[in-house]
């Protein structure tokens, strides 16, 4: 049962790892952690077939617990991170959530499903989620099935703060086309459009948990081929979002915008803005943020940075694949809605993204490369490879070693990065550098080195 419980979240296949009797004692335990901070906790869910029979048990769980659930329905993940901020009327009073559970599988195969987590208003993950496992694992409790819950309207009361918060975006038309992947994000969307009459072109809004047009993960360019042909047909600007609706992507008709570059821009908004990124951002994002504020790189993950940038007050922070979080006038949580209305703020007030990113420095890198291994020997692969850089520092002229999240070894040219996934049995790696010749260097010469920590376990 172990397996399910990450590092940022709770995932598994529904039934099979996702039965009945663990989910309701997923419940029972998390309400417990709840209750020490107060009596309500939101519940919403996502998009896939199986996410309301999920809710049930998760319900049942909490009830048991004594916690009184705020059911919100279908939304995004950002609406329940939204709820955590927000109070709800409820028995002629208002009161603020305690706790907070997404019952979502992102962007996951449509027979996965699990949870994101937020206790008073902070992220539930790492060594929490894990003793959360063991307590579950251990547990011999019979939970009734009891589903007694207050709905509220945690979508209407988003689309009211964000229709409020951009009301100058009203009747804009940027000629731009939005692909929400049968996901979440499009019941959110299209009202919220709707409600300040701007105009778009929309794909695949209806949700459905079977993602019958293409999977809803926007970090892969084959999930982005229906938006680039809208593009080609004339449309100026295309979104794109994950099943949940806490990742985007943002492409113009000659480049897709990465979410360190969007964090860049971003914060050419702000005046000496801070920038938290994760150990996988493009050395231009922090070279040119240093120019204009402060940027700070640390771990991959989203609950690591909403809690960096709670810890450090940061205006922002962002990682590659497209999840944004904004400090700067919002709550600190990664809402790729919210990012895109700051792109339309941005388009309205004349930013010209094209000719912004034509004149950042030429860099060449790769996506994520993930190399198989194992649970037992992803970390210990990592420190075998910090081991062997320390000895031959000098040899490989290496500019400095940063150790925040896996290895992120700098050279003159360019820096290749290797880190352990909290989440799968793999190694992420990412190269970037000066020239292609520098890129291949590197990228060589960082394999060679991770076969050579991988012979000394």
């Amino acid at each position: 049962m172990q397996h399910i419980f990450r590092e940022y979240d709770i995932r598994g296949v529904f039934e099979k790892d996702l039965n009945e009797k663990t989910v309701k004692l997923i419940g029972y335990f998390l309400g417990k952690k709840i209750k020490e901070h107060g009596d309500y906790a939101v519940v919403t869910y996502d998009a896939r077939t199986h996410s309301p029979i999920l809710s049930d048990w998760l319900v049942s769980g909490l009830n048991a617990a004594n916690v009184v659930v705020l059911h919100g329905g279908l939304v995004p993940t950002p609406v329940n991170y939204f709820c955590n901020f927000n109070t709800f009327q409820v028995g002629g009073k208002q009161v603020m959530p305690a706790g907070g559970i997404q019952i979502t599988g992102s962007h996951n195969p449509p027979e996965y499903n699990g949870f994101k987590i937020t206790i008073n208003q902070e992220p539930f993950f790492g060594e929490d989620i894990y003793a959360l496992g063991r307590e579950v694992e251990k547990a011999d409790i019979a939970i009734p099935t009891e589903t007694d819950s207050i709905a509220i309207s945690a979508l209407d009361a988003y689309i009211d703060y964000l229709a409020k918060e951009f009301s100058s975006l009203q009747d804009f038309d940027p000629n731009m086309v939005i692909d929400c992947g049968n996901g979440a994000a499009g019941i959110a969307i299209e009202p919220l459009l709707e409600r300040l009459g701007i105009s778009a072109s929309k794909l695949y809004f209806d949700p459905d948990g079977t993602f019958p047009n293409h999977h809803p993960d926007p970090s892969e360019e084959k999930n982005l081929e229906d938006l680039k042909k809208e593009l080609e047909r004339g449309a100026k600007y295309g979104f794109a979002f994950d099943g949940d609706g806490d990742r985007i992507a943002f492409l113009s008709q000659k480049y897709n915008f990465k979410g360190d570059i969007l964090a860049l821009f971003f914060a050419k908004t702000m005046d000496n803005p801070t920038v938290i990124g994760e150990v996988k951002c493009s050395q231009i994002m922090y070279d040119e943020i240093n120019k204009i504020g402060k940027s700070i790189m640390y771990k991959t993950g989203h609950s690591n940075l909403k809690v960096k940038l709670k810890e450090t007050g940061a205006d922002l922070a962002a990682e590659v694949s497209g999840h944004i979080f904004f400090n700067d006038r919002y709550f600190g949580y990664d809402d790729a809605i919210y990012a895109m209305m700051r792109i339309l703020e941005m388009l309205k007030n004349g930013f010209d993204f094209d000719a912004e990113y034509e004149k950042l420095p030429v860099l060449y890198s790769t996506d994520e490369i993930k190399i198989e291994a194992t649970d037992e020997s992803k970390f210990t692969i990592i420190e075998a490879l910090k081991n062997i850089l320390n000895k031959r520092y000098s040899e490989l002229k290496i500019k400095e070693i940063v150790t925040i999240d896996g290895v992120r070894v700098i050279f003159e040219d360019g820096w290749g990065l290797v880190r352990a996934s909290n989440t799968t049995p793999i190694l992420v790696t990412r190269f970037e550098a000066k020239s292609p010749e520098s890129l291949e260097r590197i990228q060589t010469l960082m394999n060679d080195l991770i076969e050579d920590a991988k012979a000394k376990l």
